[in-house]
């Protein structure tokens, strides 16, 4: 694997995920950051919107004037990329996006759950970001598409179900449950995420027909049913999946497919029922890491089975994604700059 250093830059780097992709960036062993864009922001220190990074000696450029540099994240809204590609691909050979504009695989989709696609001969070449599903296509990649947060919860916690038959587009029912925190919003999240109307509240934000539901079907090949909450905390995607397999299934069959999944992933966990406080996948436990925690239950008198997954959104959802995966794409060690296993005790993640 190369040790050398690699120059990035970060598009829109005033939002929360670029906040985020700044801080793995500075300290990750094998990238030097070149740049940091924002048009609001431009000519103020990186620290004036992210108080965290207020030793990052780094001030924000416009958008318009981009540098050459080996590989430019881009953590614009939707939309924005799209339009922006041929300008990023100038700058880089290697571009990571983290918008939804590049992570579904055919311009139909995009017709269908966004409003088209004006870049749609760049949806070919696009490699999905996560790595526990797209691993062995993603070395090498010159365009990398970063999976939605509340997408990646979701297909972390069914994918070893699809891997061993238990669950397919013609075996079973599944009924996804999501639970995310405000920061999912953005830093122009709006009035729904201001900290008086989303304090205390659980709140169903999209009840049928969120736009995640595509992703589930392109990688996983299922369609589920597919609610979101809005809930009282900041870093957080917890997805509750209620799986009813057309055949009988057991403990050991559970264990099985997801020991099998996940045991030699470095940043997954199992977290099925044990002894503690946290005996199930929870946010908090995962707050400001890569990691992503998976468990289960087999509800047997109800041929039921509960699958629980946790994520941090902006993390192993969004930016810790994204590096993850140009870490595989650029042939650097997996896990560099990644390494942050979380706090214990946290106040709201």
């Amino acid at each position: 694997m190369s040790e050398e250093r690699l120059t990035a830059s970060v598009v829109g780097g005033t939002g929360f995920t670029g906040g985020e992709l700044l801080r793995l960036l500075s300290g990750h062993p094998n990238f030097e950051i070149a740049q940091a864009t924002s048009r609001s922001a431009a000519n103020k220190t990186v620290g004036h919107s992210h108080p965290n990074l207020r030793g990052l000696d780094l001030r924000f450029s416009d958008p318009d004037d981009l540098e050459s540099v080996d590989v430019l994240f881009s953590a614009t809204p939707h939309g924005v990329s799209m339009e922006q590609v041929d300008i990023y691909f100038e700058a880089a050979d290697t571009v990571v996006d983290l918008s939804a504009d590049f992570r579904l695989p055919t311009a139909d989709l995009y017709d269908e759950w966004y409003e088209g696609h004006v870049a749609p001969e760049y949806l070919e070449k696009a490699e999905y970001a996560l790595p526990e599903l797209n691993r062995e296509n993603l070395p090498g990649a010159d365009l990398i598409a970063g999976g939605g947060c509340n997408a990646t919860a979701t297909i972390l916690g069914l994918k070893p179900l699809v891997d061993q038959g238990i669950l397919g587009p013609d075996t079973g029912e599944v009924v996804v449950d999501v639970k995310v925190g405000s920061s999912e919003g953005g830093a122009g999240g709006g009035a729904a995420s201001s900290h008086p109307e989303r304090s205390g509240v659980v709140r169903p934000y999209a009840p049928i027909s969120h736009r995640h539901e595509a992703e589930i079907a392109a990688y996983l090949g299922l369609d589920v049913s597919f609610t979101v909450h809005a809930v009282d905390m900041v870093r957080g995607a917890s997805a509750t999946c209620h799986v009813f397999p057309d055949g009988p299934v057991s403990k050991g069959d559970l264990w099985g497919a997801y020991r099998g999944a996940y045991d030699e992933e470095p940043f997954m966990r199992l977290v099925a029922g044990g002894g503690g406080v946290y005996r199930y996948p929870e946010p908090k436990a995962v707050a400001g890491t890569n990691h992503g925690e998976v468990g289960f239950e087999l509800d047997a008198s109800n041929e039921r089975v509960v699958v629980f997954s946790a994520i941090d959104n902006m993390m192993k959802g969004s930016a810790g994604q994204a590096v993850h995966a140009a870490n595989i794409a650029l042939d650097l060690p997996e896990t560099a700059g990644l390494e942050f296993e979380g706090l214990h005790p946290v106040g709201s993640p």
